[in-house]
């Protein structure tokens, strides 16, 4: 999420209140399959979402319990899913967010932020945001789609927007938002044995539930993770 100084009043600040890494967790697999890395090609994640089937969201991530203070209208948000084809197979581009952040500080996000009033659409305010984190140039993006809204326990209704990007560009990271910039095979990410449910108890005694994929170093947790699993269940529908 776009945290730029504006004139915009700030939320109340919240953070977990808990090791989002240190908590138990079970697998989450739950006899689902991968999708094989064969079938993750550009003409096929093109054909999946011509050919996509009525969403699925999972449960989990679609009840996400709300901090206190960040109850209210949700504030709108896009963020871009950049699929980048690279030669050894499509991968996934992230940032990891500056930790000196007001919202999401130190985590692991799709590029994006507030959709502002400026912009003509979900879809033109994540190619903004992309650009102006990671210098990723929107000539080099082709938008394939969005999926349902998202929203966080921070406040943010997010709406993912699903881009395949072709290799050649070349980025320039906004180092006041973002800390990091890597990337992480798709078929890694579309594979159930690698997702893991945590459960922890909020510092209000509220129990909540939220998935994680670690990958190497980074512990991609929280909304970027559901958002994930639920991309997971759009191609597993449409490349069956």
């Amino acid at each position: 999420m776009s945290d730029t100084p504006s004139s915009r009043p700030r939320r109340p600040l919240v953070r977990p209140g808990f090791d989002p890494a240190a908590q138990p967790w079970q697998a989450a697999d739950q006899g689902l399959p991968a999708i094989p890395a064969e079938r993750l090609t550009a003409d096929a994640l093109r054909h999946a979402w011509q050919a996509q089937a009525p969403w699925q969201l999972d449960p989990v991530v679609a009840s996400e319990l709300r901090y206190p203070g960040r109850e209210g209208a949700p504030v709108l948000a896009a963020v871009l899913i950049p699929m980048v084809l690279r030669p050894d197979g499509v991968r996934v581009m992230l940032t990891q967010r500056a930790a000196h952040l007001h919202d999401h500080a130190g985590q692991i996000s799709f590029p994006g932020g507030r959709i502002e009033t400026d912009d003509a659409s979900p879809v033109a305010a994540a190619l903004r945001e992309a650009q102006e984190e990671t210098g990723l140039p929107p000539e080099y993006v082709d938008v394939l789609g969005t999926m349902p809204a998202y929203v966080t326990s921070t406040g943010f209704s997010v709406t993912p927007v699903v881009s395949l990007v072709r290799p050649g560009f070349t980025l320039v990271a906004d180092t006041f938002e973002v800390a990091e910039i890597f990337e992480v095979p798709l078929s890694f990410l579309m594979n159930p044995a690698h997702h893991r449910l945590y459960e922890a108890t909020q510092d209000d005694g509220r129990v909540r539930q939220y998935y994680a994929i670690p990958w190497e170093r980074y512990f991609i947790w929280g909304a970027t993770a559901g958002m994930l699993r639920n991309l997971y269940h759009a191609l597993r529908a449409a490349l069956r």
